[in-house]
């Protein structure tokens, strides 16, 4: 190099690839045994499974991907048939074309991929932006019986000034092919990393803040992240929460400086039929900070008359 910008090739070099592979990046993977890769939705999916009963599927949030489960999954899956997802161009799974990922058509995806496993959840657990698409499913008719449960759910929009920025911030940003290597780049940095997690008011592991830098590390990761984020257009399902019949539980982090407890408590007000649960000690990364005790309340909302499903 002579000091000139470097192009598309370099950053690919220089970030060890432009994504996550699964024999290298992969190889000590949480959960790994569990993994499978299934084709649904003109998708590659990474999809970890494991245990018997009835079945519960778990849904990152944004920028995250099943590995945020990694200490959650193997409670569950004592007692149930527990699924964990790598949402689209997350993690392992293949990134779709940018017009999948928007809310509603991660949704069907998702909706899907469940008909590829022949899984019926009994319920469905989403963090953050997974919380969002549990609601949507749950809208679509993807979610017949199930109880849903949002940790720390990101379903309102950005208030003001930065509701109307926001999303043309991402886009433009999205727009730009340099801009995932760059993030990655400039993100992959282990202190980047550990600012990153604590700013959302939650302290992990350093396994998580290793595996969260592994992501952080792929541009095809972050670009998916970014398109996620553009496209991400809550109105429509803050509107929808009324017509949401199935039982909520929405658990929010007191400490959760991502998203707001009191937007928490103001979508619950809109659900019909929504419990409100607090945790004081907890961040943004609830599930990642207290694995058993919220396993041990997920468990507790395991409908006492669904179908068990088997792996």
């Amino acid at each position: 190099m002579t000091g000139a910008t470097p192009g598309l090739t370099e950053w690919r070099r220089m970030t060890g690839g432009s994504t996550l592979d699964w024999d290298r990046d992969g190889a000590d993977w949480p959960n790994r045994t569990a993994s499978r890769f299934v084709e649904a939705a003109h998708l590659r999916w990474h999809v970890q499974r494991a245990g018997t009963g009835p079945a519960i599927l778990l849904i990152h949030g944004t920028g995250a991907s099943g590995h945020s489960w990694r200490d959650v999954f193997p409670l569950l899956a004592a007692r149930a048939d527990v699924i964990s997802v790598d949402l689209p161009g997350h993690g392992f799974t293949a990134r779709p074309a940018s017009a999948r990922l928007t809310l509603p058509a991660i949704a069907a995806d998702l909706a899907r991929l469940m008909e590829a496993l022949e899984a019926r959840p009994a319920l469905i657990v989403g963090h953050s932006a997974g919380a969002a698409i549990a609601l949507r499913m749950a809208l679509d008719g993807a979610a017949e019986g199930a109880g849903l449960i949002g940790i720390n759910g990101a379903l309102t929009p950005f208030r003001g000034l930065a509701g109307m920025l926001f999303p043309q911030m991402a886009r433009l940003l999205a727009l730009n092919p340099l801009t995932p290597h760059l993030v990655a780049r400039t993100a992959s940095d282990p202190a980047s990393v550990a600012r990153i997690i604590g700013s959302t008011g939650s302290q992990i592991d350093p396994l998580g803040l290793d595996l969260y830098q592994r992501l952080v590390a792929s541009p095809t990761h972050v670009a998916a992240t970014l398109d996620m984020m553009a496209r991400w257009q809550l109105e429509p399902l803050l509107a929808a929460l009324p017509r949401i019949a199935h039982d909520v539980t929405l658990m929010r982090g007191l400490r959760d400086r991502a998203v707001p407890p009191d937007e928490t408590a103001r979508a619950a007000r809109r659900l019909p039929a929504a419990t409100l649960e607090d945790y004081p000690e907890g961040g943004h990364l609830l599930h990642e900070e207290m694995p058993q005790q919220i396993s041990a309340a997920i468990l507790d909302r395991l409908p006492a008359s669904s179908p068990v499903q088997s792996t």
